[in-house]
């Protein structure tokens, strides 16, 4: 039986083999560019046949050539990383909330990409984006190390924060949940190559309640709940679990066991991602990638609970070469 891209991720949610295990290859900017270029295709993106499709809250404008701000008032500097940047200046230069007045979810806008996004992708998996969900936008109003420190010299300051940020995601999610979408996503990196930025003690103090919290709005509205770390975070698992994560995305291979945590949790968690943007992608040929990608399925697609993609949007340093061989390998499934 032939399933379409969202039943295939449904069956893989379910923890069921589906006929062809789901994939996502996303892209940045540059890696884009270049394959376009390589393919003579600048449509090329549309004939990959990725099985999710999103959209998200907030918005960026172009203040200057080069320079984006958000809907926070954070300004980004895309002069070298185009697709996110780096923070220009810090909004919240002193642990002083009467420093910054929090912005009010646009949900005009946000309601027309998400009847957009159920009106155009009746057949692939829907998933409405919340980004930088707690963490993040602490630390780019704050900045990261004054944050960090601030969990131990300004607890409260930290407290009053980020219930403010969920105050504002709050609102957020539940318009999202209105509409008929599949799932919820949080971005909201929390790992370093070895282990938690902020340790467990501080994410368990301070990030798992407000992020429990949110989980909370999207399970009671009978969404699925996807989650987006980078870094060695497999300690969390157990947490994320008893919170209701449904999807672990980046699930990464050179911070983490990925056979251990299919082992371990692959009963709860569908994990999305697998392949490598570090170790595998940038350094292999194409011959070599090729059998490590089918390898990746039948290892962590066995019993469903698998989509596989690239640990992050494939960054500008991968071949075209190889960017293509990922499409045609994952399109070749049961061919």
């Amino acid at each position: 039986m032939t399933l379409n891209p969202r039943e295939r991720v449904l069956t893989a949610l379910r923890h069921e083999t589906p006929e062809i295990t789901p994939w996502q290859i996303n892209l940045t900017v540059d890696a884009r560019e270049q394959t376009a270029r390589y393919l003579g295709d600048p449509d090329f993106e549309a004939k990959i046949g990725n099985h999710l499709a999103s959209c998200s809250d907030g918005w960026f404008r172009q203040v200057r050539p080069g320079y984006w701000q958000d809907q926070f008032g954070i300004t980004w500097n895309r002069t070298i990383d185009r697709d996110i940047g780096n923070v220009e200046r810090y909004l919240l230069p002193e642990p002083d909330l009467s420093l910054y007045t929090f912005p009010k979810p646009d949900l005009a806008r946000n309601a027309r990409g998400l009847e957009a996004l159920v009106r155009d992708h009746p057949d692939r998996f829907t998933v409405a984006e919340l980004g930088f969900s707690m963490f993040e936008r602490a630390w780019t109003l704050r900045g990261m190390e004054n944050l960090l420190m601030d969990m131990v010299l300004n607890p409260a300051f930290v407290d009053a924060l980020l219930d403010r940020i969920l105050e504002y995601n709050l609102q957020v999610i539940d318009q999202m949940v209105q509409y008929p979408v599949d799932c919820v996503y949080f971005g909201d990196d929390w790992g370093q190559q070895r282990g938690l930025i902020m340790g467990p003690r501080h994410w368990r103090r301070f990030i798992k309640p407000r992020v429990a919290a949110m989980y909370a709005r999207v399970k009671a509205a009978g969404k699925y709940v996807m989650q987006h770390s980078c870094g060695d975070v497999a300690s969390l698992f157990p947490d994320l679990i008893d919170m209701g994560l449904d999807i672990f995305n980046t699930f990464q291979p050179e911070v983490m066991d990925v056979d251990l945590c299919k082992r371990e949790y692959g009963a709860h968690l569908t994990f999305y991602g697998g392949i490598s943007t570090q170790q595998v992608l940038p350094r292999v040929t194409p011959e070599a990638l090729r059998p490590h990608i089918r390898e990746m399925i039948a290892r962590i697609g066995q019993g469903g609970g698998y989509i596989v993609a690239p640990t992050h949007a494939i960054p500008r340093d991968v071949p075209p070469e190889n960017i293509v061989a990922f499409i045609e390998t994952v399109q070749a499934q049961g061919v």
